[in-house]
């Protein structure tokens, strides 16, 4: 019975441990990366989704596109070249400037 209880409150430790970890992880992640902000005038590229890639040597990412409208919290409306309206918004984390496609 004493190793039951034993073995409950190394679960809670180890429970309180992993939790512990998962912020401090959270916290490094939030500190370390800068939200990118784009501008109407901006030139952007979007990362491919994982159908668009044929295979590993494949560019990752598709475009250039056109920042049409800024909708705050990171969304973006874009358009093609062609003034082809894109049908969804996307999200800033998807999208960078072109000249960074090379290096992801």
């Amino acid at each position: 019975m004493m190793n039951l209880d034993l073995l409950e409150k190394a679960h809670d430790h180890a429970r309180i441990n992993l939790e512990a970890l998962k912020r401090r992880v959270e916290l490094r992640h939030k500190t370390k990366t800068k939200p990118q902000k784009f501008k109407v005038v901006d030139f952007v590229m979007r990362k491919a989704h994982p159908y668009q890639i044929e295979n590993k040597l494949s560019s990752k990412c598709t475009g250039p596109f056109h920042v049409v409208e800024v909708l705050g919290n990171g969304a973006y409306k874009l358009e093609t070249l062609e003034g082809r309206a894109i049908s969804r918004t996307w999200n800033a984390i998807n999208l960078f400037f072109g000249e960074m496609c090379e290096i992801s």
